[in-house]
C-alpha cells in the first residue's frame, strides 16, 4: 500500500518521474469554468474540449457518475475527467458531491494508473466549489489507487491559486 503525499504547489505541474495522472472530479450537468478545471485550461485546451464532447454525446457513452476518462496532454502526463458531483453549488440545494461517485471514479482511475504505470496527482478532489469534506474523501483516496500501491499527491495551492 502506498502513502498519500501531500505537498503545497500546484497540480497542474505534478512532481517526480514517469507516467502521471492528474485526476480531478466534473459535475454531471456539462459545466466547466470555475474551480480547479480553470487551471486545468489555462495549462492544456484538451481536457476541456474532451469533457464537454464526452458530456455532449453522453446519451452514446458512458458520461455518468462515477465515469472516468483519460486525455493524454503530454508525453507522459495525463488528465483524468471523474464525474464525482451531480450538479453546482446553488442556494440551500446541499453539496453537490456524491461520495459514492467519487469512490466509483477511484476505482476506475487505480486500473487505469496501474495499466499505464503512472503515479496519480490531485487537489483535495470533491472539497472544493462541490462542497465535499476531506475527512470523507481521503479515505476513498487510500481505499482505491493508494491501498492498489499507486503512489498518489495531493496538491494544496497557495493563497490567490485555484
Amino acid at each position: 500500500m502506498a502513502e498519500i503525499t501531500y505537498v503545497r504547489g500546484d497540480a497542474t505541474v505534478p512532481s517526480g518521474e514517469g507516467v502521471k495522472v492528474i485526476a480531478h472530479a466534473c459535475n454531471g450537468i456539462g459545466g466547466w469554468g470555475k474551480g480547479f478545471v480553470l487551471a486545468l485550461s489555462r495549462r492544456w485546451p484538451e481536457p476541456e474540449a474532451a469533457y464537454r464532447a464526452w458530456y455532449r454525446d453522453r446519451a452514446h457513452n458512458d458520461f455518468g457518475p462515477g465515469a472516468v476518462r483519460l486525455v493524454r496532454v503530454e508525453p507522459r502526463v495525463w488528465v483524468a475527467n471523474m464525474v464525482g458531483q451531480r450538479g453546482i453549488r446553488r442556494g440551500g440545494q446541499g453539496v453537490p458531491v456524491r461520495y459514492e461517485a467519487v469512490d466509483t471514479a477511484l476505482a476506475r482511475l487505480a486500473d487505469e494508473a496501474v495499466r499505464l504505470g503512472a503515479s496519480v496527482h490531485m487537489p483535495r478532489i470533491g472539497c472544493g466549489l462541490a462542497g465535499g469534506k476531506w475527512s470523507r474523501v481521503e479515505p476513498l483516496v487510500a481505499g482505491r489507487p493508494a491501498q492498489r500501491g499507486i503512489a498518489v499527491t495531493v496538491y494544496d495551492h497557495g493563497e490567490g491559486g485555484a
